[in-house]
């Protein structure tokens, strides 16, 4: 007898390029300011956006045309030569260190006239940042918000995500499923994510009836966590 073939998940590896950032109205005000940091009033500017929108992409995309660097909150450093991309901002909150070295950042960046990004859900008043120097500045910064997504922009979006987990899906997919679906970033990440697992633990193609039985019965509980976590909390 032929033994049982096993079925493993294939490696997740999330594109950060140019090219796979899908330029949608959704973004188009937010990816116009990004592009000129030399009119962000002080130098600065808050991107904003709802959880798994695009906001690392386009962080990474920044920095890399502006020949900046990514700076996380949990390695912050006032020391910086170039501009500065960085993301989940407001989770220095409640961290007086993290306030700090972001208050000093920030000031040295101004100092030598490079721009800064910072990246959240909620704009800086909502942070609850304690050191009232640093709440100032960042209450003064602007800000560009990437809105809801529009159809052809979540329709892009399940293509990545698709990409990203090397699956592939029945032609118009992703179609059927935007039409369907509640529209927003978070839940085309949690469907991709259903969808991953239970092919993987049916070892099914991804079609519109597999599909479908997600979108129909989203109260059944799938693990994920074996296949794909839906990773970082904000993207």
């Amino acid at each position: 007898m032929m033994a049982e073939q096993l079925s493993f998940p294939l490696p997740r590896k999330t594109s950060y390029a140019p090219e796979d950032f899908y330029p949608g109205l959704a973004s188009a005000v937010a990816r116009e300011m990004l592009a000129d940091p030399g009119a962000w009033p002080r130098g600065k500017l808050i991107l904003l956006g709802p959880e798994r929108s695009g906001k690392t992409h386009l962080l990474r995309i920044w920095a890399e045309q502006q020949g900046g660097a990514m700076m996380a909150v949990n390695a912050l450093s006032a020391r910086a030569r170039t501009p500065i991309a960085i993301d989940n901002a407001s989770d220095v909150a409640g961290n007086r260190e993290a306030e700090t070295r972001l208050f000093h950042l920030h000031n040295n960046l101004a100092a030598a006239g490079l721009p800064l990004l910072l990246a959240a859900r909620h704009p800086p008043q909502r942070w609850g940042i304690g050191l009232p120097d640093l709440a100032s500045r960042l209450e003064a910064a602007a800000t560009a918000t990437i809105e809801p997504p529009d159809d052809g922009t979540l329709r892009a979006i399940l293509l990545k995500l698709m990409a990203d987990r090397q699956l592939n899906p029945a032609p118009n997919l992703a179609a059927y499923i935007e039409k369907r679906m509640a529209r927003t970033y978070l839940e085309a990440e949690r469907i991709v994510s259903r969808l991953d697992a239970l092919s993987l633990s049916e070892r099914r193609e991804i079609t519109t009836k597999l599909a479908g039985r997600i979108l129909d019965d989203t109260a059944t509980p799938i693990d994920t966590s074996a296949s794909y976590p839906l990773g970082r909390k904000d993207e």
